[in-house]
């Protein structure tokens, strides 16, 4: 688990690094601003979901389905 809350980190830092220069230029209205601007936005909302799910999962109590019995 700790390797994909490490994965999700280095994703978003990668992600932000991409995002702000590409907001800084993005009146100059080049293609490759648009796709870092793409690519930062996807990469960052990509860790944030695999660092969330990671800590979400390892701190979730364990799912009991015969808890409940039959009826």
């Amino acid at each position: 688990m700790t390797g994909f809350i490490v994965l999700g980190a280095i994703a978003v830092a990668i992600g932000l690094s991409l995002l702000v220069p590409a907001i800084r230029r993005h009146r100059e209205q080049l293609p490759k601003h648009t796709a870092m601007l793409i690519g930062g936005m996807m990469l960052t909302a990509f860790g944030l979901v695999i660092a969330g799910f990671a800590i979400a999962y390892k701190n979730a109590p364990p799912l009991d389905l015969n808890a409940g019995g039959a009826r």
